[in-house]
């Protein structure tokens, strides 16, 4: 892994992302990276996720969109958007 200039520092709650992942819903599971610092949308549609403190909510996302919430679990029932990508 290639260091960057701000590799040394600790991360901050308000810096950029470090890590993204690819996001497939599941009503089952949270998502494997724990909680997110924000989601991102590609395809426009619904996005129902799970807050970091369980509650279920539907989103209507534009394509290209950034949501910056802490998300654990991307619900399959609900979403409709596509090519979504968890910000750690």
């Amino acid at each position: 892994m290639q260091n960057s200039r701000f590799s040394a520092r600790a991360q901050s709650s308000v810096g950029p992302a470090m890590t993204l992942a690819p996001v497939s819903p599941a009503d089952d599971a949270d998502l494997p990276g724990g909680s997110t610092r924000a989601i991102f949308v590609g395809g426009a549609g619904d996005l129902t996720v799970m807050d970091a403190g369980g509650a279920a909510v539907t989103i209507v996302s534009a394509a290209h969109q950034y949501h910056p919430i802490a998300v654990r679990r991307v619900l399959a029932t609900g979403t409709t958007a596509t090519a979504i990508v968890a910000l750690y």
